[in-house]
């Protein structure tokens, strides 16, 4: 991304509604993973500026938890805010050895441009353990790129059928898969698609009026609620999912 973009998010993913939401979310699909009994690391792939790598740290304060991201900058400003080490280099070929990760987040990378999708997977598959969990979000739909996704440089959002077909292809079992942002999807839908609310290449990165960020925030609670008893959204901004490691490829 531009150096813009990360001093956006460098600000924003401390105090901005939809990175609160995202990390609940994770946070919510971390509690049924099995991590706790295993002694291997957690990796953030594509980190940027830190926020949910110091997330994860805060959540596994004893385990091996570190980052990776492309940027030099962003990983000095990630290593600043989670005090994890956090190590520059791509998705596309990971600086890591096989088998040595029990879970690798990516938030919002795989959708880049400049990454592989498949290539990116494949390094995930190789590098997790067998068994390992692969934690996913990304943004949904098509149909629904817009001047933000160019200025945050994404090229691609997914489908739950899409996102698993490509899983599937590369080696993971899909596990879980919903999407989120749903209650005010058709919100974002409207100030990203309507001719007369589009404004050029600016992202939606930044911290919102106060009454905006409350009414969000209570809304993606609300959301992530109904995530954890049970529910999957059948539509929404953003995609969250699960897979596990199965065969080699």
């Amino acid at each position: 991304m531009e150096r813009s973009e990360y001093d956006k998010l460098d600000s924003a993913e401390d105090r901005m509604w939809w990175f609160a939401g995202l990390h609940r979310n994770l946070s919510m699909l971390l509690r049924r993973l099995p991590l706790q009994a295993v002694n291997l690391a957690i990796m953030d792939a594509g980190c940027g500026t830190g926020g949910l790598l110091a997330h994860l740290a805060g959540s596994y304060p004893d385990k091996t938890v570190l980052g990776l991201e492309l940027d030099p900058w962003a990983c000095r400003r990630a290593n600043l805010k989670s005090a994890r080490p956090v190590c520059a280099g791509s998705v596309n070929e990971l600086p890591f050895a096989d088998a040595v990760f029990n879970a690798i987040f990516s938030a919002d990378v795989l959708c880049h441009e400049g990454v592989d999708e498949h290539g990116a997977l494949r390094q995930f598959h190789r590098c997790l353990a067998e068994r390992g969990w692969l934690i996913l979000n990304l943004p949904a739909y098509p149909w629904m790129l817009s001047g933000h996704d160019a200025a945050v440089c994404n090229v691609r959002r997914y489908t739950v059928s899409g996102l698993s077909k490509l899983l599937r292809a590369v080696g993971f079992q899909p596990i879980y898969m919903s999407y989120w942002n749903a209650i005010l999807f058709p919100l974002m839908v409207m100030t990203r698609k309507l001719p007369w609310r589009q404004h050029g290449n600016v992202s939606d990165v930044r911290v919102y009026p106060r009454p905006v960020e409350r009414l969000c925030h209570g809304v993606t609670r609300v959301e992530t609620a109904l995530l954890r008893s049970g529910l999957r959204f059948p539509f929404g901004g953003s995609l969250l999912a699960i897979a596990q490691k199965g065969r080699h490829r």
